[in-house]
């Protein structure tokens, strides 16, 4: 697989996990929906990872780790937005957090947390396509 395989395979799997996403969204799994925003831009910014780097991405779910180890200049409002989606991979997966995460995940909660993951991940595309 060359450079641009690995490239195509993490955005294309980021972009099903966005639609994933929006379904949960849409059936009110509001926790699950967050969750999959992670996922989205986990692998878009390993996909920047790939493109610039072209070494195989870091294994960690650490979004600002792995946009450092990219090379992404962020501002501080960005690493702050970064840290917060990289919560929902935790407190979505496991148990002690989960029930005050899922009360927290309400509808209105949910809606903008995932417009901020969607204003990141057509940010972090720019990166990526020419």
């Amino acid at each position: 697989m060359d450079k641009s395989d690995k490239e195509k395979y993490w955005i294309e799997t980021a972009e099903k996990d966005w639609e994933v996403a929006n379904h949960l969204f849409q059936k009110r799994d509001y926790s699950y929906a967050l969750f999959f925003g992670h996922l989205t831009i986990e692998k878009i910014l390993k996909a920047i990872f790939v493109h610039k780097i072209n070494e195989t991405p870091p294994f960690s779910h650490n979004l600002v780790y792995i946009a450092e180890k990219a090379s992404i200049d962020l501002s501080n409002k960005k690493i702050e937005l970064l840290e917060e989606i990289s919560d929902y991979n935790l407190e979505a997966r496991y148990p002690d957090e989960k029930m005050s995460f899922y009360k927290k995940c309400t509808l209105d909660f949910t809606k903008d947390k995932l417009q901020q993951i969607e204003e990141m991940r057509e940010w972090l595309l720019l990166l990526i396509k020419p």
